[in-house]
């Protein structure tokens, strides 16, 4: 399994607005082979990014998305807000998961 860690740099003032950017995405990775999950993480504190982790079953999985239609249609909207909301660039990290432990059941 693959993870990817999008950690974004948001001012304050925008965080609002970005979050629900987010919530109101395209949604089409969701759809992708190898696809397994993506969660949007909000800081608990200031000056610290959003993360956007994706999950994917391998990186021939992730490579595909990011090579499709798709991945430029879903990002295409990334314009709609001004440069000036970010703090910062992204810091983009994939990972090898190397280990996981599901929650135990009872």
């Amino acid at each position: 399994m693959i993870t990817v860690a999008n950690r974004i740099y948001v001012k304050p003032e925008f965080q609002e607005q970005f979050a629900q950017r987010f919530i109101e995405r395209a949604g089409l990775v969701d759809h992708m082979p190898g696809f397994i999950a993506n969660h949007m993480l909000r800081p608990t504190k200031e000056g610290e990014p959003f993360v956007v982790l994706t999950f994917w079953e391998s990186q021939d999985a992730l490579n595909h998305w990011i090579g499709s239609d798709e991945f430029k249609q879903g990002h295409a909207r990334s314009g709609s807000l001004p440069r000036e909301a970010f703090s910062g660039p992204n810091v983009l990290e994939i990972h090898d998961v190397v280990s996981s432990s599901p929650k135990p059941t009872a």
